[in-house]
């Protein structure tokens, strides 16, 4: 084996690529810690199938790699540090967090993107700081996992998350909204409710009621109830209150499902087949976030109402699915809507929904017996 680990360094100089590439295969296959230099030095080759070749063949042999990628990060050739940050984000020791923190502020995207992602795998709480300017990189990709990993490293980042959420960019609060959403701090829960109510951009107020979802305890109800009479917040709202699982949603997730109580300023769309001509498509969605709120809590108080929703042709589907969720005990009041039910379609959706929660018919006893 060694002298073949020898053969195929010596190969990565071929003058043709194909053979060359091929080295940096078979390198990566052996996980050799003597092919880390010279694949480490191919990543400055003039083709792309072997620069390729030889950061798959880094990725492979893993750990015994990561002291010369950390050199590497320095390098001047664009290439190799792209391909050196990308390899430390699943491999980097605990020594490789100033030198990330230091790819933070590359003018390279993909560096900055790569090098997030490797401290927040990391945990450390070091960059913390440095994380946060990236909520606003003009790179989507980069604000994404900048927001990730202030959310993997945790509790550490709470308190420059949540001062962040009052910074005058819009931007940076509404990824600060969503990486405290992910941490699921109680501590973040006043704040956001705050921002979800008073915030004077739409997305951010949209991104605190999500966060607050995801958080999922019970001090934001009352902020989110009020959320939902916000026409631009309610669908998140309204999901939120779902995901709490707190039964003093339910009266509220009802009225959504039938079509009440909704906001003044509702958009007004007139629909074919229906009387009121007032349906809307944003609507649609807020009673289908209800319809799943009211499957996660699962009180009985929300059966009638959803059996009621499958003869809505938008809303049925949800229905059946919601129903499905809550067991056998919906099987009798199912049962007795489908006695004076006359739509094809509604007993199809019926007799799926009983068939999924384990209903069948009591067997009939047979003549003379």
């Amino acid at each position: 084996m060694s002298d073949r680990v020898r053969e195929e360094i010596a190969a990565l100089k071929d003058e043709d690529w194909a053979l060359r590439e091929e080295a940096a295969t078979l390198l990566g296959e052996f996980r050799d810690p003597r092919a880390v230099g010279p694949l480490v030095e191919a990543l400055h080759d003039e083709d792309r199938a072997v620069r390729e070749a030889a950061t798959t063949a880094l990725r492979r042999i893993g750990p015994p790699a990561a002291p010369a990628l950390i050199v590497a990060l320095q390098d001047p050739n664009g290439n190799v540090q792209e391909a050196a940050v990308a390899i430390l984000k699943d491999v980097a020791p605990p020594e490789a967090v100033e030198p990330l923190i230091g790819c933070l502020t590359s003018k390279n995207w993909i560096v900055r993107m790569h090098a997030a992602k490797a401290l927040g795998n990391l945990g450390d709480e070091r960059p913390v700081r440095q994380l946060i300017p990236l909520l606003m990189d003009s790179v989507k990709a980069v604000r994404v996992d900048a927001t990730d990993a202030l959310a993997q490293i945790g509790r550490p980042a709470l308190t420059t998350l949540l001062a962040a959420v009052r910074h005058e960019e819009w931007i940076l609060r509404l990824h600060a909204c969503e990486a405290l959403g992910k941490i699921g701090a109680e501590e973040a829960v006043a704040p956001l409710c705050e921002v979800m109510l008073h915030d004077r951009d739409m997305a951010v107020r949209q991104d605190a009621a999500k966060a607050l979802g995801n958080i999922g305890h019970p001090a934001a109800f009352d902020a989110l109830e009020k959320a939902v009479t916000d026409l631009s917040v309610r669908p998140y709202a309204v999901d939120a209150l779902g995901k709490l699982k707190d039964p003093r949603a339910v009266p509220i997730l009802i009225d959504v499902v039938a079509g009440n109580n909704r906001p003044a300023n509702a958009r007004r769309v007139p629909v074919c087949g229906d009387e009121s001509g007032a349906l809307d498509v944003e609507e649609m969605e807020v009673q289908i976030f209800a319809i799943g709120g009211l499957a996660e809590i699962g009180d009985d108080r929300a059966i009638q109402p959803l059996i009621r929703a499958l003869k809505d042709t938008r809303l049925r589907a949800a229905a059946a699915s919601a129903l499905s969720k809550m067991g056998l005990r919906i099987a009798a009041p199912l049962l007795a809507a489908m006695k004076t039910e006359t739509d094809s379609n509604i007993l199809s959706h019926a007799r799926g929904i009983l068939s999924a929660v384990g209903w069948r018919p009591a067997p009939t006893m047979k003549e003379g017996v």
